[in-house]
């Protein structure tokens, strides 16, 4: 990935979310107002035992997904952990965006790295498939998929996802129209 393409992945995220890394398990609370979570499986069963439940999930995932990128291309951005500032190799289409430092200690042995790689791909129905099952089986975690101008955040995880929405009255949408994979939880949680 280019020096002028990695700038504007950053412009871009620091546009719509300033407060807060890109980094999806700490989206939530700066950007309640934006979010949603949908659950993957009825009655907020965490894993699929069967096909038919993959089917539920992978459908669940997709339909958001299409509902937020039908038509355009999608970053999928991924998460490489590690202990080291080094940035490691990763074997995929995606090239390297940037690394967080997100455990910070002051022994470097217990300093935890966040390597980004993101990828850009014209969004299609089904297109990401193998890695939201890989997901949802909890093999690949920390993936956010974006719109290119990263106004819209969808993060999925083992039982579910994170959406968040460029406004209120779009979450509010979006949310309503899913209303039966929401969670019972107060918080929504």
């Amino acid at each position: 990935m280019s020096g002028a393409v990695t700038a504007t992945l950053t412009e871009l995220w620091q546009q719509h979310w300033p407060n807060c890394p890109p980094v999806g398990y700490n989206l939530r609370d700066p950007y309640r107002n934006v979010w949603v979570r949908f659950h993957s499986l009825p009655e907020s069963k965490r894993y699929a035992e069967d096909e038919s439940e993959y089917t539920v999930v992978l459908e669940r995932y997709n339909t958001v997904l299409d509902e937020l990128f039908a038509g355009g291309d999608v970053y999928v951005i991924t998460p490489v952990w590690a202990t080291e500032a080094e940035v490691p190799p990763f074997r995929s289409d995606a090239g390297y965006w940037q690394s967080l430092l997100v455990g910070d200690d002051p022994d470097p042995e217990f300093r935890t790295y966040c390597h980004l790689f993101a990828a850009r791909r014209p969004w299609r129905y089904g297109c990401l498939d193998e890695l939201l099952r890989d997901i949802a089986d909890d093999e690949v975690a920390g993936v956010l998929i974006t719109d290119i101008q990263m106004g819209r955040v969808y993060h999925p995880y083992d039982g579910g996802a994170d959406v968040f929405l460029a406004t209120p009255e779009e979450r509010d949408q979006t949310r309503d129209r899913h209303a039966d994979w929401l969670s019972s939880h107060p918080s929504g949680l």
